[in-house]
C-alpha cells in the first residue's frame, strides 16, 4: 500500500491505544473518501485477525454473505451462520483461537451497511463485545464507517447493550491546508500555496480526490479532468457521497441545495421555511447528522446557541451544486474562465468558506491559543439590509476580534465603500448587543494588504500563510 500523508496524530493514538494492555472497542467514522480504511489497514499492514467490509448499496443477503465469506476466510470451520447471533458466536471461536500474547485485531468496515431494518447486528454487536471480546485482554476491535450519524447515534450514543463500551472514538476529518500541503509535497508536486488553496477549494481536503490530481497539470486543468471533461472522473460522486451516508438521502439533499445557494448561511427557522417543514425534532435531526458527516457546519449566533447559523461547507458539494448542474457544456470550462468574474466570484465566496473552517489556524496566528477564547457569526435584526459578520473572536481580555475575510489575486486594496460598509457593520453589532468589549478589526486575505487611505482601519492582518500553520490543538 502506499504510505498514509497527514496522518500522523492518528497513528499516535492508535500505537497508544494498542499497547494499553486491555481490550479496545474503536470506533473511526468520518466522510467518505476521506481515508478511514486506508489509514486501518495501513497501520495494522493488512494483518488482520478477521476483517469484513460491509456491502454498500447491498441488500440483506449481500451483507449475511459477505460476513460469512470474511468467517471462512480467516480460519471459521463450522457451519454457515443463519443470523447474526450465529455470526458473532462464529466470530467469537476466532477470537478464542487468538494467542493471548499478541494483539487479537478485528475490522469491521462500512459497519452501518449490516444494520438493515430489524437486522438485530447492533444488538449482537452488543453481546458478542460483552460476552465474548471484553472478557479477554488482547481483542483490538475497529469499527468503522462514513454514516457518521449512524455511528454516533447506534453505536457511541446507545442505550442498550452497547452503551458506552466504546472505549476510544477517533473522527477522521479532511485535511487542513497544512496537511493538504505536506501531502503535495510527499507526492512530489511542485505546486505554490495559492495553487494549493484553489484546489482546495474546488475539492477540499479530502485524500482521495487528491490521489486523482496530476501534478504535470495546472490546477485549472486538474479541475476541468475531475469536474467537466468528457467523462469527468467525479462524475458519480455526489450521488455516491449522500448515498453512502445517509439511508434516505434526498430530503438530506434538500437540505444541502439549499444551503448551497446561501453564502451568509441560515438558520433552523429560515431552513424549515424555506423547504416549508416542520422546525421539529426531525429537521434537528438532519441537521445534526449533516454536521456530524462534516458537510455543514453550525455557528451560534452572538453566542445565542438557539439561533445558530447553518453553512454548506463540504467543498466538492458546493462546488458540484455551482457548477455541475447541466448547464456547464465546455469540457475546458475552468481555464477557459481563469480571471473572469465567474472565477473570482467564485473564489471570494470559496475563501470566506475556508477561513471559518480554519478558525483554530487563525487563532493561533493572532498568537491567542493562551487566553480564552469564543467564536461565533452575528447577524443584525434590525438593519436594512440586514448586517452580518461572519467571524467574531471574543477574547478573555477584553477584546472582540472583528475577522474580514477577503480573497484578491493581489494584495488586497481597502476603497471607500468597503472601509464604509465595515464601519456600518461594528455600529450595528455595537448597538444591537451592547458589548462592552473593544473592538478590533483583522483582515485574513491571501497576498496581505496595500497601503493606502484606509488600510490602517484594520488592527492586524493575516495573509494565506497564517491559514497554512499546523493545528496543534489536533495533535
Amino acid at each position: 500500500m502506499d504510505k498514509i500523508i497527514g496522518r500522523d496524530s492518528q497513528f499516535a493514538k492508535l500505537k497508544n491505544y494498542e499497547g494499553s494492555g486491555k481490550s479496545e472497542f474503536i470506533a473511526l467514522y468520518g466522510r467518505r473518501r476521506v481515508g478511514k480504511t486506508s489509514l486501518i489497514r495501513y497501520y495494522f499492514k493488512d494483518k488482520f485477525d478477521f476483517f469484513v467490509s460491509g456491502v454498500l448499496e447491498g441488500e440483506r443477503e449481500d451483507q449475511k454473505t459477505a460476513f460469512r465469506t470474511a468467517l471462512q476466510k480467516y480460519g471459521y470451520k463450522g457451519p454457515a451462520p443463519q443470523n447474526w447471533h450465529e455470526a458473532f458466536a462464529a466470530l467469537g471461536t476466532i477470537v478464542s483461537r487468538c494467542k493471548r500474547k499478541k494483539r487479537c485485531v478485528i475490522f469491521i468496515d462500512e459497519i452501518s451497511c449490516f444494520d438493515i431494518e430489524y437486522s438485530r447486528f447492533v444488538k449482537e454487536l452488543g453481546i458478542f463485545w460483552n460476552n465474548i471480546a471484553s472478557w479477554q485482554d488482547n481483542v483490538f476491535l475497529v469499527i468503522c464507517g462514513s454514516a457518521t450519524s449512524w455511528m454516533i447515534r447506534n453505536v457511541i450514543d446507545n442505550r442498550g447493550g452497547l452503551h458506552r463500551r466504546v472505549t476510544h472514538e477517533m473522527h477522521l476529518r479532511p485535511f487542513t491546508l497544512y496537511q493538504s500541503e505536506v501531502y503535495f509535497k510527499a507526492k512530489h508536486f511542485k505546486w505554490d500555496r495559492m495553487t494549493i488553496l484553489q484546489l482546495y477549494m474546488a475539492l477540499g481536503g479530502v485524500p482521495y480526490y487528491f490521489s486523482l490530481l496530476d501534478p504535470s497539470k495546472s490546477a485549472a486543468e486538474n479541475i476541468d479532468k475531475l469536474y467537466f471533461a468528457t467523462d469527468p472522473e467525479l462524475k458519480d460522486e455526489f450521488r455516491r457521497l449522500y448515498k453512502s451516508l445517509f439511508s434516505n438521502p434526498e430530503k438530506y439533499m434538500d437540505v444541502i441545495r439549499l444551503l448551497s445557494k446561501s453564502r451568509q448561511g441560515m438558520t433552523r427557522k429560515e431552513i424549515s421555511e424555506k423547504l416549508r417543514i416542520s422546525s421539529g425534532e426531525d429537521l434537528s435531526k438532519m441537521l445534526a447528522d449533516l454536521v456530524y458527516c462534516d458537510l455543514i457546519s453550525h455557528h451560534s449566533n452572538g453566542g445565542k446557541i438557539n439561533s445558530g447559523i447553518y453553512r454548506l461547507t463540504d467543498f466538492f458539494t458546493i462546488f458540484y451544486l455551482t457548477f455541475c448542474n447541466g448547464t456547464v457544456t465546455d469540457r475546458a470550462f475552468w481555464r477557459h474562465t481563469i480571471n473572469t468574474p465567474v472565477q473570482n466570484t467564485w473564489y471570494g465566496l470559496a475563501f470566506e468558506r475556508v477561513c471559518m473552517c480554519h478558525i483554530w489556524e487563525i487563532i493561533q496566528s493572532l498568537r491567542l491559543d493562551t487566553i480564552l477564547t469564543k467564536y461565533y457569526s452575528w447577524r443584525s435584526k434590525k438593519s436594512e439590509p440586514g448586517a452580518q459578520i461572519d467571524m467574531l473572536i471574543e477574547r478573555a481580555d477584553g477584546i472582540i476580534d472583528v475577522c474580514e475575510m477577503k480573497y484578491s489575486r493581489y494584495e488586497y486594496r481597502q476603497d471607500k465603500d468597503d472601509s464604509r460598509n465595515l464601519a456600518n457593520k461594528i455600529a450595528d453589532f455595537e448597538e444591537e448587543t451592547n458589548t462592552r468589549y473593544n473592538i478590533q478589526t483583522v483582515l485574513i486575505t491571501t497576498w496581505g494588504m496595500k497601503e493606502n487611505l484606509h488600510s490602517d482601519e484594520f488592527q492586524k492582518v493575516l495573509t494565506m500563510n497564517d491559514l497554512f500553520v499546523e493545528n496543534t490543538e489536533d495533535s
